[in-house]
C-alpha cells in the first residue's frame, strides 16, 4: 500500500512538473503575443491628420459586429498603404479583439489556421459566429428603399 502511494506520489510530481514547463511555455508565448499586438498597434496608429478615426475594440457584443467592420474597414481603405495584404488585414482586427471576440480568435490562431492570410474568409467567419446574417441586413435595405 505505501509503495503504491510512493509510486502515485512520483506520478504526480513528474505530472506537476509537465505541467509546469507546459505553463511557462504558455506564459512566455502569451507575453509573445502581446508584445506582437502592441507592435502592429504602433504600426497602424493614424498619423495626426487621419481623416478617419482609430477603430474601437471589438469584445463580441450583440450588434456591434458591423459598426466595427466599418469603421476597421474604412480605416483600412483611408490607410491601404499599411494594410497590403490580407494577412495583414486580419492581423490588424484580431489586433482589436478583446474578450469574447480575443477567446473566439485564439484556436484559429493557435492551428496556425489558413482563415488568418483570407480576410473574407475571416470575415465570414466573424459574421458567422457574431450571428450577422447579410442576407437579413440586404431584406431590410430593400424593404427600407421600397
Amino acid at each position: 500500500m505505501v509503495d503504491e502511494l510512493v509510486l502515485l506520489l512520483h506520478a504526480l510530481l513528474v505530472r506537476h512538473r509537465a505541467l509546469s514547463i507546459e505553463n511557462s511555455q504558455l506564459m512566455e508565448q502569451l507575453r509573445f503575443l502581446v508584445c506582437e499586438r502592441a507592435t502592429l498597434l504602433r504600426q497602424v496608429r493614424p498619423p495626426p491628420s487621419c481623416p478617419v478615426p482609430f477603430p474601437e475594440t471589438f469584445g463580441g457584443e450583440n450588434g456591434r459586429l458591423p459598426e466595427f467592420i466599418v469603421q476597421t474597414t474604412s480605416y483600412m481603405l483611408v490607410n491601404e498603404n499599411r494594410f497590403c495584404n490580407d494577412a495583414m488585414k486580419v492581423a490588424f482586427l484580431i489586433s482589436l479583439l478583446k474578450g469574447e471576440a480575443e477567446e473566439w480568435v485564439l484556436p484559429y490562431i493557435e492551428m496556425d489556421s489558413p482563415i488568418l492570410l483570407d480576410y473574407r474568409a475571416f470575415l465570414d467567419e466573424m459574421k458567422q459566429f457574431f450571428s450577422w446574417d447579410d442576407d437579413e441586413d440586404d431584406e431590410e435595405e430593400e424593404n427600407d428603399f421600397y
